[in-house]
């Protein structure tokens, strides 16, 4: 599988230790009580553990999705590939990262940066869909 790094869901735990009040995106309350519960980030990004697995992105195509090089896609196989989800994608033997338009007969791959083009599939044409992402991590 070229130019994809892909990362298997281990039964390893981490969990770390996260105050169960939330934080203040208006005005803070220093009155908020702290208590702390524990967390893994795969409970929250992780629905079914045998289907989902971690690919770092390679290139700047979906710069305009928020998803840029070095990101961590957490990638969903048993997901429906519906018209508007960001896929994994094999084409000519190469994994891609799109936006996946399915309207009308039209099937494509459509990038979020106008420096790329869009990857038109025709009637003899195969799309072969990897996966579906689910969530994006990356350094802000």
């Amino acid at each position: 599988m070229p130019n994809l790094q892909i990362f298997n869901i281990t039964s390893k735990r981490i969990y770390l230790p996260i105050p169960s009040s939330k934080i203040a995106a208006g005005f803070p309350s220093p009155a908020a009580a702290y208590e702390e519960d524990d967390l893994d980030i795969n409970d929250i990004v992780i629905t079914s553990p045998a289907t989902t697995f971690y690919v770092r992105v390679k290139g700047t195509s979906m710069v305009d999705a928020n998803i840029h090089e070095g990101d961590i896609l957490v990638v969903d196989r048993s997901l429906e590939a519906k018209h508007g989800k960001i896929v994994i994608a094999i084409v000519n033997g190469e994994f891609t990262v799109k936006t996946l338009y399915k309207k009308d007969g039209l099937v494509k791959l459509v990038p979020a940066n106008p420096d790329f083009p869009e990857i038109t599939f025709k009637n003899d044409q195969e799309l072969n869909i990897w996966g579906i992402v689910t969530y994006t991590i990356h350094r802000n």
